[in-house]
């Protein structure tokens, strides 16, 4: 794409909600008066907001509702407008949690679909696209987040006991940053390895959860280096329980982890600050998103 086109480029995003009925999954399409058409919930990004927060805010906007936000779905693009301008959506599944839809002038009617009958009912085949991505795989995840902790400022610099290395400046920004993109997973359990800078990595979000910040030393570098099935059966426990866990661990366990569980692409990045988000089901991880920069 041109650079030209990039500076007209609108970055939106949204999501395709879905939730339980039965052993039926039902997605929500919704319905906007000003253009007649059945749609994807989704919106334009706020200056500076990440496209994960936007995209929990704007389903819960357009349709009342509290989400669990899952795995990356396909982003599509198309021109919208008559000066060439090129809109830009990023999506993602979203668990439908609680809450109801109030009829407004954006959005007046949500309506509870199977895939097949959303599928007929969108005006648009980009939405279409995006529900078969979404119906390619199972809905019912649990989501395994593993946050690298935020920067700490150099080892070599620091003369204590490094178990007790805090975050620096910057480092406590990321992890005051992070909290949007992270509170769209809607934890429920939050741990970090037995490393200061483990905990503060997930303090600012635990306070927000009100959730306490248990400890997993198993899951620490040097934990890991002595007795890597220990750390591995550990958060296979986790992954047992339904929901979504966030674990704060570090720059070499991240990566051997992900390799145990038999995510693909190996050698796996693992920037300070970044996270990866599991989907896993029965059969294992299903799907794995890297989010470099969650905190903008």
């Amino acid at each position: 794409m041109s650079g030209a086109t990039q500076a007209r480029a609108t970055p939106a995003a949204g999501g395709v909600l879905w939730r339980q009925d039965g052993d039926r999954v039902l997605v929500a399409v919704v319905h906007r008066p000003r253009y007649d058409d059945w749609s994807l919930p989704k919106g334009k990004l706020h200056p500076g907001e990440h496209p994960l927060a936007g995209a929990a805010r704007e389903v819960a906007e357009e349709t009342g509702a509290r989400v669990e936000v899952g795995r990356r779905l396909a982003s599509v693009e198309y021109p919208f407008g008559d000066d060439g301008a090129i809109k830009q959506v990023s999506y993602w599944a979203m668990r439908y949690r609680d809450g109801e839809h109030a009829p407004g002038d954006e959005v007046d009617r949500l309506r509870w679909a199977t895939v097949a009958e959303a599928t007929q009912q969108l005006s648009y085949p980009a939405d279409r696209g995006v529900l078969a991505d979404f119906a390619r795989l199972p809905g019912d995840t649990r989501t395994l987040l593993l946050l690298r902790h935020a920067k700490a400022g150099k080892r070599s610099d620091y003369s204590g006991d490094d178990r007790l290395r805090p975050l620096d400046k910057m480092g406590r920004r990321q992890a005051r940053d992070s909290v949007a993109a992270l509170l769209a997973f809607a934890p429920q359990r939050v741990l970090a390895a037995d490393r200061v800078r483990c905990e503060q990595s997930v303090r600012p979000v635990a306070d927000q959860l009100g959730l306490p910040v248990h400890s997993a030393p198993a899951l620490s570098d040097e934990a890991w280096d002595k007795d890597p099935d220990a750390g591995l059966a550990a958060v296979r426990e986790l992954l047992a329980q339904p929901g979504t866990t966030l674990i704060c661990s570090q720059g070499e366990t991240i990566p051997a982890l992900l390799e145990q569980l038999g995510v693909p692409g190996a050698p796996h990045p693992c920037r300070k600050g970044s996270v990866w988000a599991l989907s896993v089901a029965d059969r294992g991880v299903v799907a794995a998103d890297y989010y470099p920069r969650p905190y903008s």
